[in-house]
């Protein structure tokens, strides 16, 4: 049993606790945050071990998971001091890139990096991951696996690391669920009932899509026939600059991240 450490007890450190438990982990888990509210918060509700002092936790480590806003990197990575001995650790910084991570911490961290979801919270994460050249096929192995405890694990080049993290953020669902919804109680729908019509638009017509067999192209046709309330529905939306909206979104958020890049 190996024993994995967070810096950070937030909300994605409390997604993944989540989401290891219902996984049943076998990982000895321990906590480190600076806020003893969220570190007695999450021994209460995840019964794993805390540890205010950062060194202290650092020692107990087989894994790091360094799971801090990227503006904070630098600090906490600054007051780790001189490791002494090799260690793997995880940086699930946005936009922070393994280089820096690398400068920041000397040679005896060994860096991956990851992003996973919020929804491993329901064991139904994604998480991507990407290495270094010179990290060992065994200890990828196992920041494959750890994540693999909560959802479905993609690796990707760091290039396209930043790529990802936008767009495959749950909150495009809940932003346009919200939209979608809002839309249908201004048509004269009640909340409930709206909320109800654009959750099936969106998560179960996404789902046939992914555990189908047929493609998008053929269930859009399907969905949108010529002439119909779906096609005018769909047309004015694409009129009124729907992709545009989404592209202009996209890159904003990629800014933010080659920001993140430089702090």
């Amino acid at each position: 049993m190996s024993t994995v450490v967070f810096l950070g007890g937030g909300r994605i450190t409390s997604a993944m606790l989540a989401g290891l438990r219902l996984a049943k982990t076998r990982h000895r888990l321990v906590v480190h945050d600076r806020n003893p509210g969220k570190l007695r918060d999450l021994k209460k509700r995840y019964a794993v071990a805390v540890e205010p002092d950062l060194n202290r936790a650092v020692k107990q480590a087989d894994v790091l998971i360094v799971a801090v806003r990227p503006s904070s990197v630098r600090e906490v990575l600054r007051a780790l001091g001189n490791v002494d001995r090799p260690l793997l650790a995880v940086s699930l910084a946005a936009g922070v890139p393994l280089r820096l991570l690398s400068k920041l911490a000397g040679p005896p961290l060994q860096w991956a990096r990851a992003m996973p979801s919020p929804l491993c919270r329901s064991g139904r994460g994604l998480t991507a991951v990407t290495f270094p050249r010179t990290l060992s096929r065994a200890n990828r192995k196992r920041v494959q696996n750890f994540f693999a405890g909560f959802g479905q694990v993609v690796e990707i080049p760091e290039s396209k690391f930043d790529a990802f993290t936008v767009i495959y953020s749950c909150s495009h669902g809940y932003h346009a669920l919200a939209t979608l919804a809002r839309s249908g109680q201004a048509a004269g729908l009640d909340r409930n009932t709206a909320l109800l019509a654009s959750a099936h638009a969106l998560a179960d017509g996404i789902v046939a899509w992914r555990d189908g067999k047929n493609s998008l192209e053929s269930l859009l046709e399907e969905a949108v026939t010529p002439g119909g309330i779906a096609a005018a529905t769909v047309n004015k939306t694409d009129a009124a600059g729907y992709g545009r909206a989404v592209r202009q979104g996209v890159a904003a958020g990629l800014g933010r991240a080659r920001a993140n890049a430089g702090k």
